[in-house]
């Protein structure tokens, strides 16, 4: 909501009509001596034989999956096959145009692309350079394998074959891997030569790859990305997500002239036809070309264009032509390059959806059959070149997938020297340095607004007298998150703020009000409501080598980018074998007062997904500490907020929460009453109540009770609480989540196995039912209240100390648990 922009009906209510531009199809005018004059004819041949490179590297994968032997190599492939027979004139076309800077991100039918990108960044990279990342990679260990059992004359080849057995390598699952066995067939990347993580999850690369493209243009970096995706992939609402999020207005008409520019990342769309066995045409999309989606983006369909993606030349000039816009920061494009894939979706397709016909129809259309006669047309190659250059092809490659598969040369993953090795890569428990300067701000931070009233508030939440304070008087929960936020934000030039109404609204919730006045568009901005597009676009921005601080607004919307979280932002760290960091926040409000939609805690969701940090604080101080960690940490964090909480005042420290910046150590959990008797850990708002119940119990029933704030789910040292319960021998857990898979019964059922020996009852869960939130009026009857508390401590931990009945939940828990209520 830009004041700058004003929306004028004068404007808005003339009649008139859109005019779409034209989407070319197949323009490509191939002249053959233009293109020797461009690639020479050794670079022609270059792009054969990647193509044939390409073949036999699927027809290696192929063959082990089919037959358990290839070339008289045998070997038991366990892992997945999704080739790309007959789509390789799209990926080294791509390629041919792509420079070692330019990054790829790929599909799950990705080999190809991984080959051919790598291929020509071997081309393109001086020597030295290559000779500098083989060496550097894992300390040179698959560099030594290649010298001892591949050396080529020439630094180029050596490279080539550390290329082919790095990626097969990964896909066998080896420790030699490039991304030491931990990515596989779907997930291989290299970053040195411009590959990025290829992705198992159709068309997920379209957001992260946006997100790169974002991070490249904000700082300075050459190059473009390349999300790579098939048609399939447009019935995807993420990839819609994505191409809008590349393609908005604010680009051009908000942001400073230094970022003004769409972003440099091209939609390239390998369109063989086929979605598994659902054909897009005709069948399970409305389009007929898929170029026709470049329409619905902007007034430009983003320069969309159909290609002829069987021949490599054609797909160059498509390519070279779109880098050429991105890079002038004419940017989003599309290309739909139309080829067909040959093979099955997978080894187990038996081809039912296509007839013999169609399938032999398209033979004659084989990219590498016709580009090698254009080059036998042309007096380029003999056709007795093409077959030697097949043969060496394949010897090669039967040499390479030798050693692949020989454990004394690749020695496979050995989780049971390492049992716990994968879980060392979940998290890099690292942290970034912040710079001791301030970045570039548009006015000073003390002529800001809401600094200033800050500035006037008391630190802690209550007065000398003893009477609490109004959130107008004391800094709050929703001040102290700001507080973290603002320090990061100017002292740490890579981390960008995004989401829903972010800017001059300053979040729906307010914590980012006053950062629009002293951070400019490409700092802090509005994005799309596209929650998948927000996320996704954060991880590549990370992957990319920035920092991202996203907001969802409502817990309720991770359903809208249940993928990006789940599947992306908590995956590529470990799957990259360590390699990839994903320095990431993810910001969500816990609601009330909204209903079954918009108030619902699903911190469990979150919490069961590894490779999430999972952080919820109550108090403003714990909020300040544990965001300034989050936002300096390596790793994903999903950052929880009770919107109940956001005008808590401190009411714990006395010293109240420090002005200057300061960090908490996600994980532990914070003693914030002492007592003797009980023991009660509460995760988010239900602190209050637990506090609240624990005044009661003690004045009224003489029970001592000791309150413990989670803070933190993941990671949670249980250490503290076993401590408290080592002297209380009771516990309660309380929190607003549903009880049933709540994250409280995996705390519950670990307390109970780690201090067995010193509980003297089994630890109860209180959390809500396990049924829909009901509306404002309703929720006391819902959320865990005071007297809840005091019920199950009176009647199940003290029943002595039972007088009545307190709380309004007048039903029986096991009778409930029973009926699967």
């Amino acid at each position: 909501m830009p004041k700058e922009i004003h929306i004028d009906p004068r404007t808005f209510k003339v009649r008139s009509t859109l005019k779409a531009p034209s989407i070319p199809i197949h323009a490509y005018d191939e002249n053959i001596e233009a293109e020797r004059a461009r690639y020479g004819d050794e670079g022609l041949l270059q792009i054969l034989r990647d193509m044939i490179i390409i073949r036999e590297f699927e027809t290696i994968l192929a063959s082990l999956k089919g037959k358990g032997a290839y070339c008289g190599i045998e070997f038991n492939y366990k892992g997945p096959a999704h080739l790309s027979i007959g789509q390789e004139a799209a990926a080294v076309g791509a390629a041919a145009s792509l420079e070692p800077h330019d990054h790829i991100f790929g599909s799950h039918r990705s080999h190809g692309e991984f080959i051919a990108k790598g291929l020509s960044a071997i081309r393109k990279l001086p020597d030295d350079a290559l000779r500098l990342i083989m060496e550097s990679h894992e300390r040179g260990t698959l560099l030594r394998t290649v010298e001892t059992s591949l050396q080529g004359p020439k630094t180029s080849e050596t490279a080539e074959n550390f290329l082919l057995l790095g990626l097969l390598s990964e896909i066998f699952m080896r420790s030699t891997g490039f991304n030491r066995g931990m990515g596989g067939s779907m997930h291989a990347f290299f970053p040195p030569f411009g590959t990025y993580p290829n992705n198992a999850i159709v068309g997920a690369s379209a957001g992260i790859a946006t997100g790169a493209a974002l991070r490249k243009k904000l700082a300075g970096a050459s190059g473009i990305t390349v999300a790579n995706a098939g048609d399939g992939s447009t019935g995807c609402g993420p990839v819609w997500e994505a191409m809008n999020f590349a393609a908005m207005a604010q680009f051009e008409t908000l942001w400073a002239d230094a970022f003004k520019g769409g972003l440099p990342v091209l939609f390239f769309f390998t369109n063989n036809f086929y979605a598994m066995g659902g054909q897009t045409i005709g069948e399970t999309m409305g389009w007929d070309r898929l170029s026709r989606i470049g329409l619905a983006v902007n007034q430009q369909a983003i320069h969309a264009e159909t290609v002829d993606g069987t021949n490599p030349l054609a797909v160059a000039d498509a390519v070279a032509r779109k880098r050429e816009l991105l890079v002038q920061g004419r940017g989003p494009a599309l290309l739909d390059v139309e080829c067909y894939r040959s093979s099955g979706h997978s080894t187990t397709d038996i081809n039912s959806y296509r007839t013999k016909d169609e399938m032999q129809a398209w033979e004659q259309h084989d990219p590498i059959i016709l580009f090698s006669n254009r080059l036998q047309e042309a007096g380029i190659v003999t056709a007795g070149q093409v077959a030697e250059l097949r043969e060496q092809t394949t010897d090669r490659m039967r040499s390479i997938t030798a050693i692949a598969v020989d454990p004394a040369l690749t020695p496979p993953v050995d989780i049971h020297a390492d049992p716990t090795l994968i879980g060392k890569l979940m998290f890099s428990n690292t942290n970034i340095e912040l710079p001791s300067q301030e970045v570039s701000l548009l006015k000073p931070v003390d002529e800001v607004g809401r600094i200033r009233q800050d500035a006037k508030k008391s630190r802690y939440g209550f007065a000398e007298d003893g009477a609490k304070l109004s959130p107008m008087r004391a800094i709050t929960l929703r001040d102290a998150l700001f507080e973290s936020v603002l320090h990061h934000m100017t002292h740490d030039g890579s981390l960008v703020a995004y989401g829903e109404e972010c800017r001059e609204w300053g979040g729906a919730f307010g914590v980012y009000r006053g950062l629009a006045e002293i951070l400019p568009h490409d700092r802090l901005f509005n994005s799309p409501i596209s929650e998948a597009a927000i996320v996704a676009t954060a991880v590549g921005f990370a992957l990319e080598g920035g920092r991202a601080l996203v907001e969802l607004m409502y817990g309720d919307f991770l359903g809208r980018a249940g993928d990006e979280v789940f599947n992306q932002m908590a995956k590529w760290q470990s799957m990259s074998g360590g390699e990839l960091k994903v320095p990431v926040v993810l910001r969500c409000s816990i609601g009330s007062k909204y209903g079954a939609q918009h108030s619902q805690d699903w911190t469990a969701l979150c919490a069961h997904i590894p490779g999430l940090k999972v952080v919820y604080p109550a108090t403003p101080y714990d909020a300040k500490g544990l965001l300034a960690s989050a936002l300096s940490g390596n790793d994903p964090v999903v950052f929880f907020e009770s919107q109940r909480l956001y005008d808590t005042v401190e009411e714990f420290r006395n010293e109240g929460v420090p002005t200057g910046y300061y960090q908490l150590p996600i994980g532990e959990p914070d003693c914030k009453r002492a007592g003797e008797d009980v023991t009660i850990l509460t995760v988010g708002p239900s602190l209050y109540s637990a506090l609240a119940a624990a005044e009661e119990l003690e004045s009224t029933f003489g029970i001592s009770v000791e309150v413990i704030d989670a803070r933190s789910l993941v990671p949670f040292n249980y250490e503290p609480v076993l401590a408290s319960i080592r002297k209380t021998g009771r516990i309660v857990l309380v929190s607003e989540a549903s009880e049933r898979g709540s994250f409280l019964m995996t705390l519950a059922a670990n307390i109970t196995r780690f201090g067995y020996e010193t509980l003297h009852a089994a630890p109860r869960v209180i959390g809500s039912p396990n049924w829909i939130v009901p509306g404002a009026e309703m929720e006391s009857t819902y959320f865990p209240q005071k007297d809840d508390i005091i019920d199950v401590i009176t009647s199940e931990l003290f029943p002595g100390q039972r007088s009545n009945r307190r709380s309004i939940r007048d039903w029986d828990d096991r009778e409930l648990a029973r009926l699967g209520l």
